[in-house]
């Protein structure tokens, strides 16, 4: 009788593909992510309006493209200065920003934009009974607040630096005792750099404030006239260029304009 032939058992272990397997990275990965995203939404609510508004302007233009152009909204530090061969596009730019405003774009006559050696000089003039601030006070109205939380918006683009300069007309004030226009026109030029600063434009971009009171009246002829109180921005100009704009102008002050003596004959 043939041997019987063998019997082979073949026994497979059971799998335990779950603990060699990738479905726990995936896992893994996606709670990384989440908890990267909510640390990064808890540092944008306590970061400062400048870095929040630059943030959205890079989502806005992630290319750079708006640099080449000086249109971006990217941070200070990104976006091209403001020059002699620019300054139309921004001057341009902020004309189209308050006609776009209905409440802002019936106040566009009292806007004068204009170029000066110092640089573009935005300048906010007051009506007969106070437009940009309350009537003989320094505080801004609710459309200069507006007015000025829009420039902040264009100028914040910008690398220049900004003076603000605070003008009054002739006209003695009538307030309180020991206050003049003095203090009313530092007052106001000071009012203007909180309200910008407080809606995106660095505080180390506030180059000077100057308040005049009636010393540079705009209609000289006319020293009570409301249009010579008014508030000046001026988005200077880049160091090379204040240069060429002014170069023999300074010279000749920084000899306090005197001639030299005529020598003795």
């Amino acid at each position: 009788m043939a041997d019987p032939r063998p019997i082979i058992v073949v026994k497979k272990r059971a799998s335990h593909g779950g603990h060699h397997g990738g479905a726990w990275k995936v896992a893994y990965a996606d709670f990384v992510t989440a908890m990267m995203s909510l640390f990064i939404v808890l540092w944008l609510l306590n970061s400062t309006p400048q870095v929040k508004k630059a943030i959205s302007g890079y989502f806005n233009d992630p290319s750079g493209k708006g640099a080449e152009t000086g249109t971006g909204s990217k941070g200070t530090g990104d976006s091209l200065a403001v020059n002699k061969a620019n300054v139309e596009n921004l001057k341009q730019q902020i004309e189209q920003a308050i006609m776009k405003q209905a409440d802002l774009s019936k106040l566009s006559k009292n806007v004068e934009i204009t170029m000066t050696g110092e640089g573009l000089r935005i300048e906010l003039i007051e009506g007969q009974g106070g437009t940009f601030f309350e009537s003989g006070s320094p505080r801004p109205s609710e459309n200069g607040t507006r007015l000025l939380d829009m420039l902040a918006g264009q100028l914040g683009k910008l690398p220049n630096r900004v003076m603000l300069e605070g003008h009054t007309d002739a006209q003695l004030y009538s307030g309180e005792k020991g206050y003049s226009n003095w203090e009313l026109s530092s007052d106001r030029a000071n009012a203007a750099r909180r309200v910008l600063q407080e809606n995106g434009l660095g505080a180390e971009r506030i180059s000077q404030v100057r308040g005049y009171a009636d010393q540079k009246l705009r209609v000289p002829d006319k020293p009570l006239d409301p249009s010579n109180r008014r508030i000046s921005l001026i988005v200077q100009w880049e160091k090379g260029e204040a240069a060429k704009e002014t170069g023999a102008t300074d010279a000749k002050e920084a000899d306090g304009g005197k001639k030299e003596p005529a020598e003795k004959k």
